[in-house]
């Protein structure tokens, strides 16, 4: 199940699944410039604790870059840090990173460099090539997709899939997006790809192929 925050739900393991949240580059931000940053990284909490209400998980899969820097869950807010404790409590965490974020990775639940689980493989980048029978969830690429619109060109985050891959949309709205156009996406769907936008309380389904002509989106 795709939720248009960008989230996915697997509802048979009761299992969330999200994508490079950057917990702390907000705080980064505001510890440099002096700007009220630190309140998106409250409002990023906020919106995965809704979820974990929403859903009820057993566990959450937290697929890379829940901070920008090696000793970025230190600097968390005392009461952020405390937010994402209170929702370790209720489910699993599952923090999917490299070695490096892993050594200095402080935040409750286990850290992995991937999670096998039923059919699915979680990594935090897509492999270039996947067994035949794997199916593989990823982020890292912070998608997005462009469309025409009531006359105007409208972007926006994305989930890209076909029956290998999904790769998730940045949970964190201060990432970098890449478009699904790019190579580095494309090639990893040799079989072409489906695009699903985020709308505001709805996603919206393309082929790559028609991302390129006139859609109705609200």
């Amino acid at each position: 199940m795709l939720d248009p925050t960008g989230a996915a739900f697997w509802p048979k393991k009761r299992v969330l699944i999200v994508a490079d949240p950057y917990f702390e580059k907000y705080q980064g931000v505001a510890a440099r410039s002096g700007l009220s940053s630190a309140q998106d990284a409250k409002a990023v909490i906020e919106r995965l604790n809704r979820l974990v209400r929403l859903y009820r998980p057993t566990r959450v899969i937290v697929l890379g870059q829940s901070v920008q820097e090696r000793d970025g869950t230190l600097r968390l807010a005392k009461d952020d840090r405390a937010r994402i404790e209170a929702m370790a409590r209720e489910a699993q965490f599952i923090w999917i990173t490299n070695e490096a974020d892993s050594a200095s990775h402080t935040l409750p639940g286990q850290c992995l460099p991937l999670h096998r689980e039923g059919p699915f493989t979680f990594r935090h980048q897509a492999a270039p090539k996947l067994a035949p029978r794997e199916i593989e969830i990823s982020g890292y690429f912070s998608p997005k997709a462009s469309i025409d619109a009531r006359g105007k060109r409208v972007s926006r985050p994305c989930f890209v899939a076909d029956a290998q891959r999904l790769i998730l949309p940045a949970f964190g709205s201060l990432s970098g997006n890449m478009d699904v156009r790019e190579p580095t996406i494309s090639r990893l769907f040799p079989r072409s790809l489906r695009v699903f936008l985020l709308g505001q309380d709805q996603l919206f389904s393309f082929a790559l192929e028609q991302l390129g002509r006139m859609a109705e989106v609200a």
